[in-house]
């Protein structure tokens, strides 16, 4: 039986751009195409097309992994078609559901997964890469790619609708300064048709209804990043500390103690925000965030840092003891050197000085405090671009914000800052002096 490939796949004019570009020799390729342009259509069948072409390796970035399985692996076009139809099964060795993996008859292979569990592909070999949505992905997802594909000579794709100025929008400046390594497709509505007039129309009437003006419509219509993200908790605060000259060099101040505050990852990251303070001016001048390590990982990495340290805070979770071991994390790190603040309860159990409120209260507090704060932009640009970065849940379906947050990977630095901001402030001693803490000393 003879399949053609791409198979049940028509390209739209300015869709079949993206596959003359990869046939030209473009290794890397940004869409900024306005919502329902066929995003996801016009690059699963580029994978298709690659798959058979040049055998190796192939994978589809979400920003989350649940994403991927709703949108892509179990997803539909507007036609009921699903998205892996188009990779036909005939040609396939074997497709394992769970891992979201197919393997091919002639030696590739295709996987889905999440920009918020990457190190399960960190130590492949990919030759070719789509990063979807990639303005809501984690941004060191493509840190980890990046120099597989340089290695490889291998592509990549980042399609996207803007999510103001944030890590995608920075890679669109930076594209658009290398036209011969690059090439940028954005377009709105205007530039593809792809919506007729009367449809549009409707779509911006409810969108202004149920949000109170059209900046989620300017958005994913004429990808306008002109605005901080829309439905972004602190886009517009942190834009002002910017004009504010707030958002600058924070040196580390010697004669000041260092306070931290930790969020604290299981199965995902673990925050840590270094603060001092001078008055009433706090200053967020380090941070630290990895994945998939142990409490001694990170007291080993304060070690290293040779800073003064005062007091240390953690969420209300430091002291439940964990099923396997019968012990709290607030008594493995005094273990190891770190004695996090807690609060003696009459019952003689112990909490954590962080108070335990409900998130809105806690967003409430940040927004507050925000202006108290100086933070480091070159040691503090993840924490930054999480801060810009943290929103509302959107509900696609009734085009309206949620009111809780989208739990993702700027999530973590903002639980931590939310820590900061709610703990009762104290007077900090201004003058540093030496403290106890030799287990935490002997790492350095």
């Amino acid at each position: 039986m003879e399949i053609t490939i791409p198979h049940k796949y028509e390209a739209r004019t300015y869709q079949q751009v993206i596959f003359d570009k990869i046939d030209e020799g473009y290794k890397r390729i940004i869409q900024v195409w306005h919502r329902r342009a066929g995003k996801e259509k016009t690059d699963i069948n580029i994978i298709a097309r690659e798959v058979y072409e040049t055998v190796g390796a192939y994978f589809y970035i979400f920003p989350t992994y649940n994403q991927g399985k709703k949108i892509l692996w179990n997803g539909a076009d507007k036609q009921g078609m699903r998205f892996l139809d188009h990779l036909p099964k005939e040609t396939r060795l074997r497709t394992v559901g769970n891992e979201m993996f197919i393997e091919f008859k002639n030696g590739s292979t295709f996987q889905v997964v999440g920009s918020d569990n990457i190190d399960t592909i960190v130590g492949t070999n990919p030759r070719g890469v789509i990063f979807s949505e990639y303005s809501l992905q984690d941004p060191r997802a493509w840190d980890y790619i990046r120099p597989i594909l340089a290695e490889n000579e291998g592509w990549a794709i980042f399609n996207f609708t803007p999510r103001g100025e944030n890590h995608a929008k920075e890679l669109l400046d930076y594209a658009l300064t290398d036209p011969e390594h690059w090439f940028v497709s954005n377009l709105t509505v205007d530039d593809t048709g792809a919506i007729k007039t009367e449809v549009l129309e409707q779509e911006r009437k409810e969108i202004i209804a149920k949000n109170g003006d059209d900046g989620i419509f300017q958005q994913e219509y004429y990808n306008s990043f002109s605005a901080a993200l829309v439905g972004s908790f602190y886009g517009k605060i942190v834009e002002q500390m910017e004009k504010d000259g707030k958002i600058t060099d924070v040196p580390y101040d010697p004669n000041l103690l260092v306070h931290t505050w930790w969020d604290l990852g299981i199965d995902d990251s673990t925050s840590v925000g270094f603060f001092q303070k001078h008055g009433l001016q706090w200053r967020f001048f380090d941070y630290l965030e990895e994945s998939g390590e142990g409490l001694t990982y990170y007291i080993q990495e304060l070690g290293k840092k040779n800073y003064i340290f005062g007091k240390h805070y953690a969420p209300h979770d430091i002291v439940v003891r964990e099923l396997g071991t019968g012990r709290s994390r607030l008594e493995t790190a005094k273990d190891l050197g770190i004695t996090f603040e807690t609060i003696k309860k009459k019952d003689g159990t112990l909490k954590s000085a962080v108070p335990m409120l409900p998130i809105e209260d806690g967003i409430q507090a940040v927004r507050g405090r925000l202006q108290t704060l100086y933070i480091d932009k070159t040691r503090c640009d993840r924490a930054l671009k999480a801060l810009k970065n943290y929103h509302k849940d959107y509900d696609e379906e009734n085009k309206v914000f949620r009111k809780s947050p989208k739990h993702d990977w700027s999530s973590h630095c903002a639980d931590m800052l939310r820590g900061w901001a709610t703990t009762p402030e104290e007077t900090p001693i201004p003058v540093a002096k030496p403290i106890q803490q030799a287990k935490l000393t002997s790492f350095r």
